[in-house]
């Protein structure tokens, strides 16, 4: 690997969110008062990248998106200029609009809901990154299932995240790559190529599931031990170093030597919840943070969970994320679960 190479590229999804918190979320025919909203960027490539500067303003972050030629996508370039985001692969297309997503939080449960527009996102291809001309060491791609020329197949057979996940292996580059709860099949379909392609792997419950086809949530309930077996089965079945499995109560990260680590999650106090729009890319903020900055497992995985649970504070995804160090400090003012 290039010593020059340093930071982190985001790679796909850069979304409109309008957040809209929600008295509940009601049945069908049924009627809910929205109490507040706020446009906010959204999707893996915008969440990680601004994540990662709030995190560490002098960590160097690139995204490789595709965006409208409306309003959408000049407020989405704004959120990363102002985030000190390099965007010069932040293509413009006017052909269709921008993404948008329309991000429910309950303020009864704080569980969210998403009702989305792929738009501009179906024509994102292979062709539009050019690794060669970035500098980071870590590429995080996303999202399988919302990409309709990445999620088919681009060139010798392989779809075109594989693509362009062998693009950034020859340069050097380590990779990730973030998923959606999408329904099983999409995501086996199109994410179980991409293991042999992968140095990390992190996921949540549901995810590692469906890749592993083992009942690892069930009626609601999250399984630790089927979730371990099935980090290990997609460990096996795939290149990476590192496979790791986030939900809010517990994290568990699998190495390819058998080192197997749990770390509970941080004790927030109820009072301060607003939503969970985006703490699962605010969790992957703070793991692949750590593992570019070669810390220990186990700190990579407290700052997971810190910044996971900062991001809860706010209903949009990013919004309340702040520098590692006061982070962890809060972490450890509101403690940690058993």
């Amino acid at each position: 690997m290039p010593a020059a190479r340093r930071g982190i590229v985001t790679g796909g999804t850069w979304c409109v969110d309008n957040n809209r918190l929600i008295s509940f979320w009601p049945e069908e025919d049924g009627i809910a008062e929205i109490l507040s909203q706020e446009l906010a960027g959204g999707g893996s490539g915008c969440n990680l990248a601004v994540d990662i500067r709030h995190l560490d303003p002098a960590m160097p972050v690139e995204t490789i998106a595709i965006v409208g030629d409306d309003e959408g996508g000049r407020f989405l370039r704004s959120i990363a200029e102002e985030a000190g985001i390099d965007h010069r692969q932040m293509h413009v297309d006017g052909s269709l609009p921008t993404q948008f997503t329309d991000a429910y939080a309950s303020a009864t449960t704080h569980r969210r809901t998403h009702l989305f527009a792929k738009a501009i996102a179906a024509v994102l291809t292979p062709d539009h990154f050019d690794l060669a001309a970035t500098t980071g060491r870590i590429l995080h791609l996303g999202l399988p299932g919302f990409h309709k020329q990445l999620d088919s197949v681009w060139a010798d057979g392989d779809n075109g995240w594989v693509t362009v996940l062998k693009k950034a292996r020859a340069l050097g580059l380590k990779t990730n790559i973030e998923l959606a709860s999408l329904e099983p099949h999409v995501l086996t379909d199109t994410v179980m190529p991409c293991l042999g392609h992968l140095d990390y792997v992190v996921v949540n419950d549901a995810e590692i599931g469906a890749l592993a086809s083992l009942p690892t949530v069930s009626r609601g309930v999250t399984d630790a031990d089927l979730c371990e077996a099935a980090a290990r089965k997609v460990l096996e079945d795939g290149a990476m170093e590192l496979v790791v499995v986030h939900w809010p109560k517990l994290a568990i990260a699998v190495t390819r030597e058998g080192t197997v680590a749990r770390k509970a999650s941080v004790a927030i106090p109820p009072e301060l919840v607003v939503g969970a729009n985006g703490a699962g890319d605010a969790f992957a903020a703070g793991m692949i943070y750590g593992i570019h900055e070669g810390w220990p497992l186990e700190k990579s995985l407290a700052l997971a969970h810190a910044t996971a649970a900062c991001s809860l504070r706010s209903v949009t995804t990013s919004g309340t994320v702040v520098g590692w160090q006061e982070t962890l400090r809060l972490a450890d003012s509101w403690g940690w679960r058993t």
